[in-house]
């Protein structure tokens, strides 16, 4: 009963993940383009790196936390397991 729970709240939390937030829109203002356009393509070419460099360490960060908790869960279920076979 708990498992199917918590995949039921687990894909909702994945659809409502995937539905675009209102902030989102503001992506794309209108005035980083026409600065970044009229500064030319070396420019253009250092902003998308270093948005490249501001999104790696956030990556990691969330792939070691997704990583800890599949982990932490594993060991809780392994535990949970030997519990009942002790028992």
């Amino acid at each position: 009963m708990i498992r199917r729970f918590r995949t039921v709240a687990l894909a909702a939390l994945a659809l409502l993940g995937f539905t675009p937030a209102p902030a989102a829109h503001a992506q794309g203002c209108i005035l980083c383009y026409t600065s970044l356009a009229a500064a030319g393509s070396s420019a253009l070419h250092a902003f998308q790196m270093a948005m490249l460099v501001l999104l790696i360490p956030a990556l990691f960060l969330f792939a070691g936390i997704f990583v800890f908790i599949l982990r932490r869960g594993a060991a809780a279920e392994a535990a949970q397991a030997a519990e009942v076979i002790e028992a």
